[in-house]
Parts: structure tokens; sequence; C-alpha cells
């Protein structure tokens, strides 16, 4: 069952700052969820905040987060609970690519991946899972095309993604029986700010059009988030239409 919106719902989103998790920030508080916005950048938070306030009256809270800093996030879970008393929707989308072959790429290049979209996902899943529980919530993974497919260009990237996959859909197994939903969505090329650590963002390289914006991942995550139970959509691949004509 997919309810009519999210009023009243509580919603914490990780790499809130650009991207795909500005994208969900602002869909969410349109459907009239109180956003919780997680990411490093404190100035581009508030602002986010501030226009969410003032285009849908959105309630929001800037908690600046490493997500691959234990303590920060289980601070990021608590200050969400004291201010708001619960969590109902965790979007975990933070996430790191470095494209690079294996014998190209170096150890830090590999830890930051390794440490950003595993760990990250793992200490904000860990710290919000007994709030989640609690509120039969929605418990959100961005995955991507290459935690399903084989990619040569960067095989640890889509490593980090099928691990991603993997863990979300072990914990869905885990607490299924708990009424926790556990989804994962799954976009190909963004245009946003993927792959500025390596040169040109996927904003730069593809034009409007060209392939999927921020906001049809976000609408999709959207859709996730008003799931009741006893139903939950386990997967969602959003996918531009010629993806496997290039594949």
């Amino acid at each position: 069952m997919v309810s009519a919106g999210l009023n009243g719902e509580v919603a914490i989103v990780t790499g809130a700052s650009s991207g795909i998790g500005e994208a969900t920030a602002r869909v969410l508080a349109r459907d009239g969820a109180t956003v919780v916005l997680a990411a490093r950048r404190r100035e581009r938070l508030e602002a986010i905040a501030n226009d969410l306030a003032a285009e849908h009256d959105a309630d929001t809270h800037v908690v600046p987060t490493d997500v691959t800093n234990e303590a920060e996030v289980q601070s990021l879970v608590a200050a969400t609970v004291e201010e708001f008393g619960g969590v109902d929707v965790l979007v975990n989308n933070a996430g790191l690519g470095r494209g690079s072959d294996v014998e190209s790429l170096d150890t830090s290049q590999y830890r930051q991946m390794m440490d950003v979209n595993c760990d990250g996902a793992f200490f904000a899943t860990r710290a919000a899972l007994p709030h989640l529980r609690e509120a039969d919530g929605n418990l959100i993974f961005v995955g991507s095309f290459a935690g399903q497919y084989p990619r040569p260009s960067n095989p640890v990237y889509a490593a980090t993604k099928w691990w991603l996959r993997g863990f979300a859909h072990s914990v869905e197994a885990a607490y299924g029986d708990d009424g926790l939903a556990v989804t994962v969505v799954n976009p190909t090329e963004v245009r946003s700010e993927f792959g500025s650590e390596d040169g040109d963002t996927f904003e730069e390289v593809f034009e409007p059009g060209e392939v999927t914006e921020p906001v049809e991942i976000a609408e999709a995550i959207a859709f996730a988030a008003r799931q009741e139970a006893p139903t939950t959509t386990s997967e969602i691949d959003v996918y531009r239409r010629d993806k496997f004509s290039h594949f």
C-alpha cells in the first residue's frame, strides 16, 4: 500500500547537499515530510533548508555529518530523535565514485569508496534501525546499475554497490518481520556532481535530457518512502531507455 503523502513523517537524507540527495530532500518536503539534511557542507545544507521552508513550509533540521565518521552518524540520528521524536525514513544516499581500473587505483582512493559507500551506509543503518523498527519505517538505499552488472572501467566502485545491495536485502530479510521496509533504488548515469573527484562531473559531461536527472531518482525514493505495511517495493531500477543498447 502506498500512502498519498508523507505528512508527519521524519526523514533523514544523507548526502543531501547536492544531486540526488538535494533533489530527494526537496521532493520529500513537497510531500509533507519533516526533512533532516545531512552532509559535510553546512552552508549548502542551510541554504537548501531555507528553500524548503520557503517553498513548502517544511520543518527541517541541518546536521553536518561525515558519514565515514561513526560518532558523527550516531549524533545525526540522536539529534533527529531529540528534535522530532523518532525516525520514519532513512535515505542512505551519500556515495563516492572513483573511476579507475584495479591496477591504477591507489589505496587512498580505494579506501575512500569503501568508507563512504559501505561504512557510511552501515553506520547510518545501524544507528537508525531501532527507531525505524519502532515506526514500521522505510529504509532506502541509493544503489546503482553498477551494483547489478559488471563494470570493467570501475570495478571497485561497482563492488561497493554490490555490497550495498547485499547488505540492504539482508537487512530486509532480518527485519521484515518487524515491519521494516527496505528498498534499493538503482539509477544509471545521473546529471549531478558525481565524478567531481576525478575531473568533470556528470552534470558537465551530459547535456540536459541526455541522461537521468536527480529529481527522477528522487521521485522513486519518495515512492518508496510512502510505502505502508505490509507492502514494500524491494528494488526500483531507474534506467535511461537506451541503457541496454550501450551495455
